[in-house]
């Protein structure tokens, strides 16, 4: 059984809590909702290969994350979060 890992930037962590109100902790969360939606993201990076994922967290906020995954196995690596919008919240599965 393989685990999923995380990791981010605690910089960027900082700045987007106080940002958005959404701790990559809890953003963390959304990728154990089985019926979150993942989107692909081709036009927020050249160098990477990034990813949207909207689903409902721990807390049962609805949120919207960005990631990419590394090559080091099962590595997902968090580049922002933020709670969904009413549009975004309208894709979401019922």
């Amino acid at each position: 059984m393989s685990t999923l890992r995380f990791e981010w930037d605690e910089a960027k962590a900082a700045a987007n809590a106080k940002k958005h109100g959404v701790t990559f902790e809890e953003a963390r969360s959304v990728f154990f909702d089985y019926r979150a939606r993942l989107i692909d993201d081709p036009d927020h990076s050249e160098d990477e290969e990034r990813f949207i994922l909207l689903g409902l967290s721990g807390t049962l906020r609805l949120l919207v994350v960005c990631h990419c995954y590394r090559s080091k196995g099962n590595l997902i690596r968090i580049i922002s979060a933020r709670k969904a919008t009413a549009r975004e919240s309208r894709s979401y599965p019922q």
